[in-house]
């Protein structure tokens, strides 16, 4: 059976640090030709030429780096669909449930501006001090014969009653004083019985939302010694649990993602696994861009019908292969001993037009036989033919395996 490996590619790492640095040359570029246009807009004649040449070229070395960027994005994608096997020999996929415990931590209490007293209201400046009478001074006794004596009299009078004027309303003022700050007084008192009341209310809500959490972790570390507890007894339903655990942690790429299903057969030890992967048609079909000059424009230069059916059949031969590796890994008790994948795609069958599940891979893996191989040094499609598996002869078309491998659940 043919594979292929790519040993000459380097590592998602590499591929994104490429990426990274391209796509930063790329900005770079395109801010020198902005730089260059705003020059050439604001040369003179004489400088025009020289300006609208530099221009001509920051345009030229922005569309090269651009279409360089691309390229770098292009070669980490594929980078992590060949990669998808090795990216996950470099992990223990043991999970250790322990570490799945749960431990409530609560947000500090959001409505601390309760918890300060209302300042007290500031008061209005009290009223003037309380006014004096002022009576004239009395005449000298020799005026009194001119008639200063009566004169003096009207003055005393003036001044008495302007005294009572005064008093009276000096004491409504005071009265007025009095009230507002009784008024305001008994506001503030309200205001305060009203921040209290809230205050409660608020430290009620939050220490409720406290006890949630705390009831939730507990609820929830209970049911962690309880899969412990199970899983120890080898209770089908535990090992399930704890195999969608294993395969929930297996992380794909964004633009390959595989889903599974799965079933634990107590009497055989036999776990039934299902890996369903991408449709052929989510797999780019670009080889690379270039920048056409001559053009002045970027194009994709295609990849052709080998290359993608070799990449879609390695990726699918190695899922295969991460599966059984991450499951048995995983299964440090070993209660799983035999594992029967089939790998497959979910689309429109070729020969119906209906959706169903489209067998690429089906194979039956013992644990022992499969841990002893050397993941980092195999031929995805050479492995699954060592192993006995049916094989399909070309995933990328949507052929179905067939042969002694593949079995109905």
């Amino acid at each position: 059976m043919s594979g292929k490996r790519y040993p000459h590619r380097s590592s998602p790492r590499q591929e994104e640090n490429a990426r990274l640095a391209a796509a930063k040359k790329a900005e770079g570029a395109k801010l020198q030709e902005k730089r260059a246009v705003e020059r050439l807009a604001r040369a003179s004649l004489a400088d025009h030429k020289r300006l609208r040449k530099a221009a001509k070229a920051a345009h030229v070395a922005a569309m090269t780096a651009e279409a360089e960027s691309r390229n770098a994005e292009l070669d980490e994608l594929y980078a992590e669909i060949d990669g998808l096997l090795a990216a996950t020999l470099t992990v223990d996929d043991y999970v250790d449930l322990d570490q799945l415990r749960s431990e409530a931590t609560h947000p500090p209490f959001d409505q601390a501006e309760l918890e300060t007293p209302l300042v007290p209201p500031s008061t209005e400046p009290p009223p003037p001090a309380e006014p004096t009478l002022e009576l004239p001074a009395p005449p000298n006794p020799l005026l009194r014969l001119v008639g200063a004596g009566k004169r003096h009299e009207r003055q005393v009078t003036a001044a008495r009653s302007a005294y009572k004027r005064a008093l009276d309303a000096y004491r409504k003022a005071i009265a007025e004083w009095e009230l507002r700050k009784m008024e305001a007084a008994e506001g503030r008192r309200r205001a305060e019985d009203k921040r209290q009341q809230q205050l409660q209310a608020a430290r009620t809500s939050y220490a409720e939302a406290c006890n949630r959490r705390e009831l939730e972790a507990e609820e929830h570390n209970r049911a962690v010694e309880a899969l412990k507890a199970n899983l120890g007894y080898g209770v089908p339903e535990a090992v399930q649990e704890y195999v969608g655990i294993v395969l929930s942690n297996s992380v794909y790429p964004d633009h390959f993602p595989v889903g599974h299903e799965y079933e634990f057969i107590p009497a055989s030890a036999e776990l039934r696994l299902r890996a369903v992967v991408p449709s052929p048609d989510v797999l780019p079909t670009m080889k690379g861009y270039k920048y056409i000059k001559k053009d002045d424009e970027i194009r994709a230069t295609a990849l052709s019908q080998r290359a993608q059916k070799d990449r879609y059949s390695e990726a699918v031969h190695q899922v295969a292969l991460r599966t059984l590796h991450e499951v048995f890994e995983a299964d440090r008790r070993g209660i799983i001993q035999t594992i029967a994948l089939q790998v497959g795609t979910e689309c429109p069958h070729p020969a119906t037009g209906q959706t169903s599940f489209i067998l690429f891979v089906a194979v039956a893996a013992d644990r022992d036989s499969y841990m002893a191989l050397d993941l980092s040094a195999v031929v995805p499609a050479a492995t699954l033919e060592h192993l006995g598996a049916s094989v399909s002869k070309n995933p990328f078309a949507l052929t179905e395996a067939s042969g002694k491998g593949v079995r109905s659940w």
